[in-house]
């Protein structure tokens, strides 16, 4: 005997949302799928600071201060927790429209735009809107079906329109948008600070060791051309990140994204004035810094429901003489097994008696026909005899 079984499967929003992104901790971290450079960020960082606080920390915290490692270790923690924010958190993503949604949008455009002659293009997606006394154009997106909010662009490499969308960084290993730019700008600040820090201690440590202060007669000659190698990889790095940092603070001043700045949104030739700065530096920073941070509206973690039936088949033990009750056949139908005769020839229906609902759970003895007598049975003619 098979019975279908309905079973509910619980699946989260993050499985079924388009993009090209990947999802770790059931949908908690958000990051894109070219993770390379950013696993070569953390070997960077990780490398240079185990070196820095395996060998120089312990030298320099004897002879000059103890109050160096710690504070190399603040820098520290607090870079790989806004490189960790920025790279796991979304950065603002916008849902795509649904269906319906989809088709009404096309709907409206076409009844704007009208009918267009077979071999004319259509005219641009664009709706205008009004920010501060300026119009800003609302661009349409043909892959999320939507039109994009101001200042939002759509990611080539993950495939979603972000909110206030800055640029990728395959350093970080994902967008920089609305809802992360400020720990990524935290993040490039405290790793400048953190650079120059070990840049600037790892030539004391060379500088003391080549004056003669007993460091050498007590250390290998590998140790030095480790040092020199951190000497290296900060010299490197500095000019990149310390470079990146001042751009960026040139930017949160006149509250300007990076999309914006190469674009020419706001210093081309038409010489329009950015809509969104203040015209103070200090506000500027106080709304990208320091502003309430949007709630995320993909709603990862959210549940889907799907009902999935599955057949069980299932055995029931019976005795040698049991038979399977008519639970299905109606009260019009003839039951064979039970009415053959003994030669195995089935009465005619005029001979068989039908049962009612009712009489179905009665005696054999007691069923009859309403406003008859009961048939003599032959049995009991043979009795009398």
């Amino acid at each position: 005997m098979s019975v279908m079984v309905a079973r509910k499967k619980v699946v989260r929003k993050w499985e079924k949302l388009p993009g090209r992104n990947t999802f770790c901790c059931d949908g908690r971290i958000m990051m894109a799928r070219q993770k390379g450079i950013f696993y070569l960020t953390l070997f960077l960082i990780l490398g240079t600071c185990a070196l820095f606080f395996a060998f120089e920390c312990r030298y320099l915290a004897v002879q000059l201060s103890p109050a160096i490692p710690v504070f190399a270790a603040v820098l520290f923690l607090f870079a790989m927790a806004t490189l960790l924010r920025t790279s796991f958190s979304d950065p603002g993503v916008i849902p795509r429209a649904l269906p319906d949604e989809a088709a009404f949008i096309e709907m409206e455009i076409e009844a704007t735009n009208g009918t267009v002659p077979q071999g004319q293009r259509p005219p641009p997606r664009i709706k205008n809107f009004q920010i501060n006394n300026q119009i800003v154009k609302l661009k349409y997106c043909y892959t999320c079906k939507i039109f994009r909010p101001p200042r939002a662009s759509h990611c080539s490499i993950c495939d979603n329109c972000v909110e206030r969308f800055d640029h990728h960084c395959p350093w970080v290993g994902n967008c920089v948008g609305k809802r992360n730019y400020r720990y990524f700008y935290l993040f490039i600040l405290s790793l400048s600070l953190l650079t120059i820090y070990i840049f600037t201690f790892n030539i004391v440590y060379v500088a003391l060791s080549e004056c003669g202060l007993g460091l050498l007669s007590t250390c290998s000659q590998s140790l030095t051309v480790l040092t020199v190698l951190e000497v290296l990889i900060c010299f490197f790095t500095l000019w990149s990140v310390v470079g990146l940092t001042g751009f960026h603070t040139f930017l949160v001043a006149l509250n300007q994204t990076t999309n914006e700045d190469i674009k020419g949104s706001w210093t081309g030739k038409n010489r329009v004035q950015n809509p969104y700065s203040h015209g103070n530096i200090v506000k500027n920073c106080c709304e990208v810094l320091c502003g309430p941070l949007p709630p995320s509206v993909l709603d990862r973690r959210g549940i889907l429901q799907q009902e999935e039936s599955t057949a069980q088949e299932g055995s029931c033990l019976r005795g040698p003489g049991t038979q399977e009750p008519p639970a299905t056949q109606g009260p019009g139908q003839a039951q064979e097994g039970g009415m053959k005769q003994q030669d195995g020839s089935i009465p005619p229906p005029s001979a068989v008696p039908v049962p009612s609902v009712s009489d179905t759970e009665m005696p054999e003895e007691q069923q009859q026909t309403p406003g008859e007598l009961p048939a003599p049975s032959p049995d009991a003619g043979r009795a009398e005899h």
